[in-house]
């Protein structure tokens, strides 16, 4: 379901073939995360804190996307370079190929998706590439760039024409609508497509899907599925959603309905060990978000870090970040494999941050937490045939990433006014602390459903063992209203009036309603930052610190007036490291691209954009320059466009 959290932004501004030594010395970007593992870690050094001021505009590229877009839009592609090219991707089906140095269209393959279709996710975060190892130097399809579409299409490309692969599925494409175990076709556009680009890994790419999970218990299921990366076939496929009774997470799934349960999909980017054969599944939460009465029990594989063997699909591991989830609390951000220092022993982890705001380090080979991690009790449900999970899992040395609780005398406000408001919406709201359920009166959710830590995910730099990451301040209400009492007509006035989403979620009793919690003004009623950039000492597990991201200000400067705090802005997209100390995030709406240092979290540089970026950066050097390159805008509050943006240093 798409977050609302566009309507807090416009209420505020409203109111206000490559060898490995050609690889690092270009320091080529070959995957959405840098690397198969996504540690968004770059080894390139000619960009300093000590010069990183010095950073200036290089060039900006149009895709043409925004004239076809509609108001949802989200251009949040991160490009690849390989072989002395870009490679990125536009929402609705474009695969672009540029030169890394001007800018300059070298290429483009349109795969004609039907903008007129009302998608529920319009983004595309980029595209994969594979280097065929069999295929002659010269030969067509040698480097292949793999475009995944909103329809759900995957379309193999020739990197170096844009024309498709002909012996890759049916003349370069594989649909994934196809073959669905649950709801064989889904039962419109929006409630299947891929937004994500594929893991590579083996000869395989291993791809999940993104799937409408708030709308019926029965939702399109969200299998895993590994295609051979020459030929297309199918190598194996892998449901979140147990449907066989041998499996050994059957029994977590209880009541009729439970093993015909959709989504619990991957949506985000699936990490990659080819060591070690496996990939490394973030999972989400089962259909629909709010309610799971119809699959009661702990729901096992969802919600979930599951490690699969890539060359079967067969399950090694997996780790549950949230119990039976009934908040919305996805795997948004992709996992990163790192390897870090702990009690003088180096071991090898998979990091991955969670909208509840944990950050899990667990061991690679097992899935066992590296920093410990208890079950704390939390809220029971009040909803008649609800079952809240009685425990949740927290870390016990890894601090929150974000804050866990708001009271309505702790609620903030540029004016009394708002502080007003904000109190009255608070007090009538169950408010029971991390994992209070959602109630007939309103629950107050905090993180919320945008985290936390969103999508944009974890950037590790491996000589200061930092795991950064963007992490959200903002609570939601969150309330179950039963059939019949909510009428169309209330749900179209709150919607406008009121900024409150109504979902129908079919074969429950209820439908859902949720907003975020803001003042008249438009400022939320947490107290800021509202987001934040957080660095992580991994050798301790302490915070080592956490600094406002974003600033309102750039926009409305009378801001700097009505409050004295940093206020920080919510973001999605997340951060790069360099070898050199240097931190670049983009990821607000306040058309900024940002320099930190990577050791003490100062804010070095920002460098003005088009519009607001909900893109993670990447950056590449050519012709003797390093070059930071982000893509700019969509079609929704963060800023209408289509640019790709680079800056460079000499």
């Amino acid at each position: 379901m798409r977050p609302s959290l566009s309507l807090v932004v416009a209420a505020l501004v409203a109111t206000s073939p490559s060898s490995p030594l050609a690889a690092q010395s270009t320091g080529e970007w070959t995957a959405y995360g840098r690397d198969a593992a996504g540690t968004r870690s770059s080894p390139l050094t000619r960009i300093t804190p000590a010069n990183v001021s010095t950073l200036a505009p290089a060039w900006t590229y149009r895709t043409g996307e925004f004239a076809r877009a509609d108001e949802h839009t989200r251009f949040e592609a991160t490009p690849l370079m390989v072989d002395g090219t870009l490679y990125l991707s536009t929402p609705f089906g474009r695969a672009i190929a540029l030169d890394p140095a001007t800018g300059r269209e070298q290429w483009t393959y349109d795969a004609h998706v039907d903008a007129t279709n009302e998608f529920g996710d319009p983004a595309s975060r980029g595209v994969s590439t594979w280097l065929d190892p069999r295929a002659k130097a010269g030969a067509h399809c040698k480097r292949r760039i793999y475009l995944p579409t909103l329809d759900a299409r995957i379309i193999a490309l020739d990197a170096r024409t844009g024309t498709p692969c002909r012996d890759f599925g049916r003349n370069g494409v594989v649909s994934l609508r196809e073959n669905l175990r649950n709801s064989p076709t889904p039962v419109y556009t929006a409630e299947y497509e891929l937004t994500s680009p594929p893991a590579v890994i083996g000869g395989l790419i291993v791809t999940g899907s993104a799937v409408a999970d708030n709308v019926r218990t029965n939702a399109a299921s969200g299998e895993v599925r590994a295609y051979d990366a020459r030929t297309g076939a199918l190598r194996w496929t892998w449901d979140p959603v147990p449907r066989d009774s041998t499996d050994a997470a059957w029994k977590s799934w209880r009541g009729i309905m439970a093993h015909t349960t959709g989504a619990a999909n991957a949506w985000s980017v699936i990490a990659a060990d080819s060591a070690r054969d496996l990939v490394f599944v973030p999972t989400g939460s089962p259909s629909p978000d709010y309610y799971g009465g119809e699959r009661l029990g702990d729901n096992r594989y969802g919600n979930s870090i599951v490690a699969l063997r890539a060359s079967t699909g067969k399950v090694v591991w997996h780790f549950q970040t949230v119990h039976h989830d009934i908040w919305d609390y996805d795997n948004a951000s992709p996992p990163a494999l790192a390897t870090i220092t702990r009690n003088g022993k180096r071991v090898d982890v998979v990091l991955q941050a969670t909208k509840t705001g944990q950050l899990f380090v667990l061991d690679r080979d097992t899935g066992v937490p590296v920093f410990p991690v208890e079950e704390r009790a939390v809220p029971k449900s009040d909803i008649a045939g609800e079952e809240a999970s009685p425990t949740q899992p927290f870390n016990t040395v890894i601090p929150p990433l974000s804050p866990q609780r708001l009271s309505s005398d702790s609620a903030f406000g540029l004016t009394p006014a708002d502080r007003a408001a904000c109190d009255a919406q608070i007090r009538p709201l169950r408010n029971d602390g991390p994992f209070t359920p959602p109630s007939l009166q309103g629950t107050l959710v905090l993180p919320g459903n945008v985290g936390g830590a969103a999508w944009g995910g974890v950037a590790f730099d491996a000589s200061r063992q930092l795991a950064i990451i963007p992490v959200n301040t903002l609570a939601a209400m969150v309330q179950l209203i039963p059939l019949g009492q909510a009428s169309e007509a209330e749900i179209r006035e709150n919607e406008s009036r009121l900024g409150d989403q109504y979902t129908r979620m079919h074969g429950t009793p209820f439908v859902m309603r949720r907003r975020f919690l803001r003042a008249p003004s438009g400022a939320p009623c947490t107290p800021p930052p509202w987001g934040s950039l957080v660095a992580i000492d991994l050798t301790t597990g302490a915070k080592r610190w956490d600094v406002p991201l974003g600033d309102p200000a750039v926009l409305r400067p009378e801001l700097k007036e009505l409050s004295k705090t940093p206020l920080g802005l919510p973001s999605l997209g997340g951060a790069i490291v360099t070898a050199s100390g240097v931190t670049f995030v983009a990821g607000t709406f306040d058309r900024s691209l940002r320099a930190f240092d990577t050791a003490t979290g100062a804010e070095l540089w920002r460098g003005e954009l088009p519009a607001g970026a909900r893109a993670t950066p990447m950056t590449y050097s050519v012709g003797g320059k390093q070059y930071v390159v982000v893509s700019v805008g969509g079609g929704d509050d963060w800023g209408k466009g289509d640019w790709v943006v680079a800056f460079a240093h000499e």
